[in-house]
């Protein structure tokens, strides 16, 4: 595969990518610029929907990307990069969710949410592809746990007689290393 674009002063160049995985790309904003894409033909091997769980998907519309630079290791492009990612998910506009599970999300994550939207950031790789990566699951983790029924309710039960007795004789041997440390008296 040939490629032909201009640089960011005009100037026209190729570029040949071979091989049967070789990355597919699409123009980005400013002269010069490319980017690649995966499989799926969208930037940053982004799909169209974040599945959370069950039948729950997240259209990639409703999703925002913000970047910015990371602290950190990033050796010479640590200046230069925005590697830190941002995803911002509006819960309560959100389209994806029913109006019981809206309710719950809402409920749970009560503490997280500023005003119904709720904030992943990742910052701990020094790729940005691999950040978004790391916030989508983080987003995706987040929402799962919300999502996810109460724990059935713990049952009351009474301790059984042979845990009665262990727990007694367990009490009668420390008892008696106790009193094997004390210093005799004469």
């Amino acid at each position: 595969m040939v490629i032909t674009f201009r640089s960011q002063h005009g100037i026209p160049k190729q570029l040949t990518v071979e091989g049967r995985s070789a990355p597919r790309f699409a123009s980005e904003q400013g002269p010069g610029r490319l980017r690649a894409t995966c499989g799926t033909g969208h930037a940053g091997g982004v799909s169209d929907a974040l599945p959370v769980a069950g039948s729950v998907s997240i259209p990639e519309a409703e999703l925002r990307w913000r970047f910015s630079r990371a602290s950190g290791p990033g050796g010479q492009g640590v200046n230069t990069t925005d590697s830190r990612v941002e995803l911002i998910f509006d819960v309560a506009a959100s389209t994806a969710f029913t109006e019981q599970q809206r309710a719950r999300v809402l409920e749970r994550l009560s503490g997280r949410l500023v005003a119904g939207v709720l904030t992943v950031v990742a910052a701990e790789y020094r790729s940005q592809l691999r950040n978004r990566e790391a916030a989508r699951g983080r987003l995706a983790a987040t929402l799962r746990d919300a999502l996810a029924p109460d724990p059935p309710t713990r049952r009351p039960t009474r301790p059984s007689r042979a845990a009665r007795e262990r727990r007694l004789a367990d009490k009668r041997r420390r008892t008696l290393t106790k009193r094997l440390r004390r210093p005799t008296e004469e």
